[in-house]
């Protein structure tokens, strides 16, 4: 990677016809992800499929122009991609010649996307009235760390008989269609090297179990549930007994709700259990806190892409201004390790772009003081905190550890006694607990299901369409709890925040996945992730009272119902 490097940055240029000079890249940057992964599926005790791979990523950036204003930060048509083009699959031997040649065309493409894509923002720049202000690329300090080669340490556990045998306990629920248990066990060493003289090698790991079901209600709606358990490490995943327990709850949960009426149309009080208010707020405040300025387009279409999906932050430009609760502080923090005893997902040391991370207070007593920033500037701030981050393509401003605290707190019991008080006060028949919110790219277990209902949330998911999952009627008057199914929440985004109606004392240590998909990352629909694709996080956040939400009851047509019964899965 040195040797390229040094030969690209002497003897890299391109002449064009009528320019006097020619181009040279005045930023280059190397990636090379080694990846090792074990995957294991099971379903209802039969093991699916467990593969062992071995990958090496590369991903080669070329930038021209300067810091102020580059060839990134664009989004028009492609131009043309060579062969094996800036980014793919390399060998994963010690070969020298093998990968120098590799970076050496994915250089020479970089490069060339890069002067075609400058020629056309400038042209597009050029066209405009009032052209932006905001650098394309923060300058940062070159930084060298060189960890030691990490050996992959896969523990002596059997995850074959393991995803076995925790798979096993869905068999109880035969009216469960079908199921999926995966174990994805990860190793990853990451090599970072750019022009400015950063050179960076790091090694990460992470373990999860998950498992998403489904089945019919006898009215023929299809209902989904999941399970999911992330560790740093896979001999610090939950054992066969823990994983089963866990299972059986969440199916008798599947069967509850299978059997349980639609959810009418609400307008009230809602009460989210720390469960359920921590993956709320994954969602919510995931671009929320995003501090860098969007890309520039040429297309209207991508900035109502951008918006309808959540995309754009409502907290840049509002430095000082209250957000939250006067009690409330926001803190992003890559350096905890763990909550009370429960490890954090989301600790690193050096962000994506080779810039240490920083421990950051984006909200103190209610008012926003600094949003995530990485290499890209935005309106706030024109320097990185260290939270470039990705799973390996297009670093962006992302959580690593985020912890949602409040000077005034109640206990659970008192804030359902609040809660309470205020259905029985504004004469509500029931109001609604939410228990917990869903993660469709785990108990959706077909790309069409996911693909049919992003065609009816998706857009609307930036304006604060939200996906409760486990939901209950509790009727004031005598505490009587009942479960409904099929509810969507409409309008709950960060705005709803700022006045909440109250905050509970029971934290609760929500890990998981943020999707790196295209589109996806950063948006409201980031915190749709899984471990096969995902960014590891954690947010810490207790139980959170809404004085009024609208919930809308069940929509659209149910599914046809099977002519025949499931096969028995015992023998006769």
């Amino acid at each position: 990677m040195k040797d390229e490097m040094a030969r690209s940055k002497s003897r890299l240029e391109l002449k064009i016809p009528g320019m006097e000079h020619p181009q040279n890249p005045y930023y280059i940057e190397y990636r090379l992800l080694d990846l090792d992964v074990r995957e294991v599926v099971a379903e209802f005790g039969a093991l699916l499929s467990s593969t062992h791979l071995r990958n090496r990523f590369m991903d080669v950036s070329a930038r021209v122009g300067d810091y102020k204003l580059d060839s990134s930060n664009f989004i028009s048509d492609d131009g043309f991609r060579g062969f094996i083009g800036p980014t793919g699959s390399v060998g994963i031997d010690r070969d020298y010649d093998s990968l120098r040649q590799d970076l050496w065309i994915a250089t020479d493409q970089a490069f060339k996307e890069a002067v075609e894509t400058y020629s056309r923002k400038q042209a597009y720049l050029s066209s405009l009235a009032r052209q932006s202000d905001i650098d394309d690329f923060a300058k940062a300090e070159p930084l060298q760390v060189i960890e030691p080669l990490a050996t992959p340490d896969w523990s002596n556990r059997n995850w074959e008989q393991e995803a076995r045998e925790s798979s096993a306990a869905l068999r109880a629920f035969p009216q469960i269609y079908e199921s999926r248990v995966t174990y994805y066990l990860v190793f990853a060493t990451e090599y970072l090297l750019t022009s400015e003289g950063t050179q960076i090698r790091t090694n990460r790991s992470f373990a999860a179990i998950e498992s998403g079901m489904n089945t019919l209600a006898d009215d023929g709606m299809q209902i989904n549930h999941l399970y999911s358990s992330y560790a740093p490490r896979p001999a610090d995943l939950p054992g066969v007994d823990a994983v089963r327990k866990a299972l059986n709850v969440t199916g008798t949960e599947l069967m509850t709700m299978r059997a349980a009426p639609t959810a009418q149309d609400y307008t009230g009080p809602v009460l989210f259990e720390a469960r359920a208010a921590a993956p709320l707020l994954a969602q919510v405040l995931t671009p929320a806190i995003n501090g860098a300025r969007p890309p520039v387009s040429f297309t209207p279409v991508m900035e109502q892409l951008l918006t309808g999906l959540g995309g754009k932050s409502d907290w840049v430009g509002r430095m000082g201004a209250r957000v939250l609760p006067a009690s409330v502080s926001l803190v992003d923090d890559p350096s905890a390790k763990e909550f009370h005893g429960t490890a954090l997902l989301g600790s690193f040391s050096v962000d994506e772009e080779g810039v240490r991370a920083q421990k950051v207070t984006i909200v103190d007593s209610g008012n926003v003081k600094q949003l995530l920033m990485s290499r890209r500037p935005g309106p706030d701030s024109d320097q990185s905190n260290g939270h470039g981050r990705s799973a390996f393509f297009d670093a962006k401003p992302t959580m690593s550890n985020l912890f949602f605290k409040s000077t005034e707190t109640q206990s659970a019991a008192d804030l359902k006694k609040k809660f309470l008080d205020q259905c029985r006060s504004e004469k509500l028949p029931y109001c609604m607990v939410v228990r917990e919110m869903d993660n469709p790219s785990i108990s959706l277990l077909h790309q069409e299901d996911f693909s049919e209902l992003l065609a009816s949330f998706g857009g609307g998911a930036g304006t604060g369409d939200r996906l409760p999952l486990i939901v209950y009627k509790i009727y004031p008057e005598d505490g009587r709890e009942e479960m409904v199914r099929g509810a969507r929440i409409i309008g709950l985004n960060a705005r709803m925040l700022r006045n909440l109606g109250g905050i509970g004392n029971d934290d609760f240590v929500y890990n998981y996945m943020q999707s790196q998909q295209s589109g996806f990352a950063g948006t409201a629909l980031g915190a749709f992730g899984s471990a096969q694709a995902g960014l590891p996080a954690s947010l810490v956040a207790p139980s959170l009272l809404f004085d009024e939400l609208e919930v809308r009851g069940a929509r659209g047509e149910p599914k046809r119902l099977p002519l025949l019964p499931a096969p028995s899965l015992t023998a006769d």
